[in-house]
């Protein structure tokens, strides 16, 4: 465990960085928490100096970062061969029952959809009105003036009114956990950040979370209660042995329930602008948890692949391969400068071995289940319960299959890249 709690110690309380000025000439300090903020402002200004400011630092120990990962990648290297794993790969899949097909099928289907994902960003570039687009752009709000402030009560109501189309039962607990005080709702003194959802045998699950009146918030909140309904299924269902499910499905039922908020809440849009923001929201849904964990897992596997075959992953190597998976991901209506060679450096997951693809599949499950549901079919709504009751009384893609899903062919994620096309085409009707 060296390697990660090294790259943790080193960036997160070592590293310092310059601050980022505006357009008006006003300092913002540049964090690993202040970056993504500095990148979703609609000042551009910002957005560059706070891009430029961050990966200036991190250009600076790239052959500490390099050997950082490499010692992280010898690790699980080490033990896969210990064990005679014919790759390390395997070793790491085999861990949570995966087939290695369903890390090689996500991959295949994210690159036959490429042409998707470059019609993305050809459209925000000309929404933008931008001569070049750069990564410090495409995480701004296309329609950053639109103003979402909602109340808690309303989300409630809201996500309650979203999830409806699971039926009586599932909505009951939703309420029972709105109603007997599951959620720990608000920011507090000494409360640790970001959300999540736990859950004991034998006992409710508990969510924390600190709700802010965002559309970002109301979501979070629909993604804590899935992961908290899941648990309280699987563990009503199974003996302890069987009930905690693999983090290969954790993911699945969390996302069902925001992808199904956001459609309904498109459809219940007031007007044309707030419709496209929220459109927008979904899709970059795809980009972020799609494309890019596939981006991510296809760079780790070629590290591995790479180092297992006695090839140092030195910095130039590391930069240039990720160099080349951006040129490809994004395509050619992205500026892919050298900055953004430097990504690998600042991602943690890169020290849980064989992890962020999950993110895609998931997602991409999640997407498959959720249009089926609003689609009325039945026979998905039953298999979606069993796999809710399910924990880890089979493998992750036995619990899918129960569902419809197959997750070690690529007709999984090429249904949901079906739904990101035609919200691509919905933004051009709509912009």
């Amino acid at each position: 465990g060296a390697p990660h709690r090294v790259f943790s110690l080193f960036s997160d309380a070592d590293m310092k960085f310059p601050d980022a000025l505006d357009s008006e000439g006003n300092a913002h300090q540049v964090t690993q928490g202040t970056y993504v903020a500095c990148l979703k402002s609609p000042d551009r200004t910002l957005r560059k100096n706070a891009y430029d400011a961050y990966y200036s630092v991190y250009q600076n120990y790239k052959n500490s970062l390099a050997a950082m990962l490499g010692a992280q990648v010898k690790q699980l290297e080490f033990f896969a061969k210990a064990r005679n794993y014919p790759t390390a790969q395997e070793a790491a899949l085999d861990s949570t029952e995966v087939p290695v097909s369903v890390y090689s099928n996500l991959i295949e289907a994210v690159h036959h959809n490429f042409d998707k994902m470059h019609r993305y960003m050809r459209l925000r570039k000309r929404l933008m009105g931008l001569d070049e687009l750069h990564f410090y752009d495409i995480y701004t709000a296309l329609l950053p003036d639109v103003d979402v402030n909602i109340p808690y009560e309303d989300a409630k109501k809201t996500v309650t009114e979203a999830l409806t189309c699971l039926g009586k039962k599932y909505g009951d607990l939703l309420n029972q956990g709105f109603t007997n005080r599951w959620i720990d709702v608000y920011e507090n003194e000494g409360k640790r950040s970001g959300a999540y959802s736990n859950s004991a045998y034998g006992v409710h699950p508990y969510v924390l979370m600190s709700f802010d009146g965002t559309l970002n918030s109301v979501l979070t909140l629909a993604h804590e209660m899935g992961h908290s309904i899941h648990s309280w299924y699987s563990n009503a269902n199974q003996s302890y042995t069987y009930a905690g499910y693999k983090i290969f499905v954790a993911e699945v039922a969390s996302t069902c329930n925001e992808i199904l908020l956001l459609n309904y809440m498109i459809n219940e849009a007031k007007d044309r602008k707030e419709k496209f923001y929220l459109v927008n929201q979904l899709a970059e849904r795809f980009r972020t948890t799609l494309f890019r964990q596939a981006l991510f897992a296809e760079f780790e596997w070629e590290t591995y692949k790479l180092s297992w075959n006695g090839t140092p992953l030195t910095k130039d190597l590391l930069c240039g391969l990720y160099h080349e998976l951006n040129s490809e991901y994004y395509g050619k209506e992205t500026v892919i400068d050298s900055d953004i060679d430097h990504e690998w450096e600042r991602i943690p997951h890169f020290y849980m071995q064989f992890y962020v693809y999950q993110y895609a599949t998931g997602f991409s499950a999640a997407m498959a289940i959720a249009r089926r549901i609003l689609a009325g079919d039945p026979e998905t709504k039953e298999g979606y319960f069993r796999f809710l009751k399910g924990g880890c009384s089979r493998t992750p893609v036995e619990l899918l299959k129960l569902v419809g899903l197959d997750m070690e062919e690529p007709e999984v994620v090429n249904e949901a890249v079906k739904v990101f096309e035609g919200l691509l085409d919905e933004m051009e009707e709509l912009a």
